[in-house]
């Protein structure tokens, strides 16, 4: 909490801060590190903002990603429920859209443009 304070005070005094992981529990981790930075005050948009805009600018990729414009790349996360309201919500996830293709976000089964059950991964079935 008190990390996240002081990141806030930066963010607050004009800075950006990221959000990060590496690889946790298969994605989880950036989850974690998200709701972290929300409790050292962010509100949930500046939480999301880091996640997103922030994170792309940091890194130099902010022309292709980290916002919806268009010409950027059409991979984001579609949620059932509102992160505005609870951070949390960010793991509620709906769909997910990797190149215009979107998937069941519980399963990654391809649902548009047609429908295509994900191959099981090697290692279910040995």
């Amino acid at each position: 909490d008190e990390h996240a304070a002081q990141a806030l005070k930066i963010v607050r005094a004009g800075g950006k801060v990221g959000v990060g992981s590496h690889g946790q529990l298969q994605g989880l981790g950036y989850h974690w590190e998200l709701w972290s930075i929300a409790s050292g005050g962010f509100t949930n948009y500046e939480s999301l903002r880091a996640a997103t805009l922030h994170g792309a600018q940091m890194i130099g990729v902010a022309q292709d990603v980290g916002s919806i414009e268009v010409g950027k790349l059409a991979d984001l996360v579609i949620l059932n429920s509102n992160p505005l309201e609870d951070i949390r919500a960010t793991a509620d996830i709906r769909y997910v859209v990797i190149n215009g293709v979107v998937r069941e976000g519980d399963t990654l089964n391809e649902i548009w443009p047609e429908y295509r059950v994900l191959d099981s991964p090697y290692w279910i079935n040995q």
